[in-house]
């Protein structure tokens, strides 16, 4: 039996088979290659010891999506395939909603097809707007503020929406509260083509010379400093709560959607404060207007995930600052 992981290249997909591959399931990825460091793959397989079978593919190509499930002996999905930038969404909301509404119509198609019924779906914790200064809890009200969020709200209820006409579909949508860090080795982390949208990697490439300074975007939100507040998490502990969902995907009467996250929020300036608190450089910033799409607070409330699974983050803010540091430094050239 196979695992199938839509968006595996990519920054959490990669983590999550090494989590995958490291509890003893079988792997195989498919991805577009878009926004992938081109030698993730090996990356992989030095990590693992093991060989995991790579599909270049986009997702909403159905028919090509279909010769991916016929080519192994898919057990569940976990789906990752999505673009993921805020700022980029409110420029670009049409692209937005065809690849991550788009592609998960397709990825349901076939899998229903094929009679695939395990979906472990990557949404986000952005669906929940800008309507909370306390932690967010599954229970509350979405109230996305940007495309991108749009989008990943639409996709959970299309998921719903076919788990009510399936009712052997059994699917659980994780919300993630910013996920950031790296792997211990150094081997994968986060580096997107481009300037990155994500902060985390955004600081590396300041701290390493690549750019002049951090620009952080918005210094008069309602928050202690002035600058935006985020739970920060590190993927390992992402990843390893997606073995977890797999495992309880058929719990009966068990929850649609759960939050990840450490429930503790830091503000942008707090989180550069703790950067040079554990890697000893000194950042230089500069605070500019407001970027669209943006809201000054989201933590989550995870206590849901700790009592179902008891499942909590191993690590905190400055392990995962100390991860992203030293990928940076392991792949200074690539």
């Amino acid at each position: 039996m196979t695992i199938l992981v839509t968006g595996g290249a990519g920054f959490i997909g990669s983590h999550t088979c090494v989590e995958l591959a490291g509890n003893g399931y079988d792997v195989a990825v498919v991805d577009d290659f878009s926004n992938c460091l081109p030698g993730v793959m090996d990356a992989l397989r030095q990590i693992t010891g093991r060989q995991i079978a790579v599909h270049r593919c986009d997702i909403r190509d159905t028919a090509a999506l279909a010769e991916v499930f016929d080519s192994h002996d898919v057990s569940a999905v976990i789906h990752f395939a999505a673009k993921k930038a805020v700022g980029e969404s409110t420029l670009i909301p049409l692209e937005y909603f065809d690849v991550n509404i788009g592609g998960t119509v397709s990825l349901l198609r076939v899998m229903a097809s094929r009679e695939v019924n395990k979906l472990v779906f990557s949404s986000s914790c952005s669906i929940y707007g800008d309507g909370y200064s306390r932690p967010c809890a599954e229970g509350d009200q979405p109230e996305p503020a940007n495309p991108y969020a749009r989008s990943k709200l639409v996709c959970e209820q299309i998921i719903e929406a076919a788990q009510a006409a399936n009712p052997d579909l059994a699917a659980i949508s994780l919300r993630y509260f910013n996920p950031a860090g790296a792997h211990p080795s150094g081997h994968i982390g986060e580096r997107p083509h481009g300037i990155p949208g994500n902060i985390v990697p955004h600081i590396m490439k300041v701290a390493a010379g690549k750019l002049e300074k951090l620009h952080i975007f918005g210094g008069d939100y309602d928050t202690a400093d002035g600058t935006a507040v985020r739970d920060y998490i590190h993927v390992m502990d992402v990843a390893q709560a997606h073995v977890l969902a797999l495992e309880h995907l058929e719990d009966r009467n068990g929850p649609r959607a759960l939050n990840l996250g450490t429930g503790r929020g830091l503000s942008v300036l707090e989180l550069v404060k703790a950067f040079e608190e554990a890697c000893g450089i000194s950042l230089p910033y500069t605070v500019t207007g407001r970027r669209p799409g943006d809201v000054a607070s989201l933590v989550a409330d995870a206590g849901l995930a700790r009592k179902l699974w008891g499942w909590q983050p191993s690590q905190d803010v400055k392990d995962l600052l100390r991860d992203a540091w030293r990928f940076e430094q392991v792949n200074r050239s690539g």
